[in-house]
């Protein structure tokens, strides 16, 4: 079967609910406009409403038709990027340096409008926990909510979760068990030197020299250390330093982020990352401070729920628009940290639109909200069925 008709029939709503999202573009732990729509909407519909859980958390509460014990989590985040939109569309940002630029207005909107559905047909026998998280990129919202007890007050026996994709053609939904995100670290590294008049190089320690030569060595890592079958990136995206043409600045900073799928590979990183500063440092005779932090854990996806969304997608999309030899990505995602509490499983879901996510002309496919909907809640029909007798 394609989309869920009565979904269909909110297409109109749930494309203004999105807009709306969209124009109000709230960054991590900031959300208390969108979760503001988000509690109402659900209290509109009769689902019991908790708020506060990581911050501007929202998990929504509703009850089947049925007695039955099970228990199944839906996850969507909240927050925007901090940067700036270059769209001309009518509901472009209207906050400077804030942007939709991921989409998580679409997934909001999508899982709300799961929530309207199952909350007018009850067809289920069981528990449906409606998260909603703040702070995804970046600042920790799911290590947030799961540190406020989220399955200890809201306990799941599985969860899912989706992104959109703009690099998979409309309706094409994709999963692939197992290690599908990477796990990334961020590193701030700071090279205390000695400043000098820039025509006088020989007064100085010159931090920038010492950075390039420490980001340079740092490359060698991946192509020297890591087993080469295993997959590792570490990009250095920052360099500050200087203030003028001619004055060798006392500091320079280096920042950037580290990914991988193996904890091993992980810790080797980590550890080569400090022996390079350390001997750099040593010989050059200054100081460098090595801050590196876990960012996010690697996503890994249950075999058996991975399965479910393959078995429900053949009914939303067809089996043709089903996905699951999927390529794991290097870009990471903290609904892994939900992953490793509880089983479950994370896909992607296409729209139309070539524009990457991160970029500031990108665009989400209203027409896309209705088929993530219908996923979600068939879902949950599968996997918390009516029994004959209720």
């Amino acid at each position: 079967m394609p989309n869920i008709e009565r979904i269909d029939g909110y297409a109109e709503e749930l494309t203004a609910i999105r807009r709306d999202l969209h124009a109000h573009p709230e960054i991590g732990f900031e959300e208390v406009r969108t979760s503001g729509i988000v509690a109402d909407k659900l209290a509109q519909w009769g689902i019991e409403v908790h708020r506060g859980l990581g911050g501007t958390g929202v998990v929504g509460v509703l009850r089947g038709k049925g007695n039955g014990t099970g228990r199944i989590g839906l996850r969507a985040d909240m927050d925007a990027l901090p940067m700036e939109e270059n769209t001309n569309l009518r509901w472009r940002s209207t906050i400077p340096g804030r942007f939709h630029g991921c989409g998580h207005d679409g997934h909001t909107t999508m899982l709300l409008g799961t929530a309207r559905y199952l909350a007018e047909t009850r067809d289920f026998d069981g528990t449906v926990h409606f998260i909603f998280q703040p702070a995804e990129e970046g600042l920790g919202g799911a290590r947030a909510m799961i540190a406020d007890g989220l399955f200890q007050k809201f306990p799941c026996d599985e969860i899912y979760g989706l992104h959109n994709a703009p690099d998979l053609a409309h309706g094409e939904v994709a999963v692939l068990p197992g290690p599908a995100m990477a796990a990334a670290d961020f590193f701030d590294i700071t090279i205390s030197g000695y400043g000098a008049h820039g025509a006088m190089p020989e007064r100085s320690k010159d931090p920038v020299v010492i950075a390039m030569t420490l980001g340079q060595a740092m490359q060698s890592i991946v192509s020297r250390n890591v087993d080469p079958l295993q997959a590792a990136v570490l990009s250095i995206t920052q360099i500050h330093s200087g203030s003028a043409y001619n004055v060798i600045p006392g500091e320079a900073k280096l920042c950037g982020t580290v990914r991988c799928f193996d904890e091993g590979v992980r810790k080797l990183m980590r550890e080569r990352m400090h022996k390079l500063a350390a001997g750099i440092a040593l010989a050059f005779d200054v100081e460098i401070k090595v801050d590196i932090r876990d960012g996010f854990s690697v996503l890994v996806n249950e075999q058996e729920q991975s399965d479910v969304v393959a078995e429900v997608a053949r009914t939303v999309v067809g089996a043709d628009n089903v996905i699951t030899r999927a390529q794991p990505k290097m870009g990471s995602e903290d609904f892994a940290d939900m992953l490793h509490a509880v089983p479950g499983a994370y896909f992607w879901l296409g729209h139309h639109g070539s524009v990457p996510v991160h970029n500031p002309g990108y665009v989400l496919d209203d027409n896309m909200l209705p088929v993530g909907a219908s996923m979600f809640a068939r879902i949950i029909e599968t996997r918390l069925p009516l029994t004959s007798n209720v």
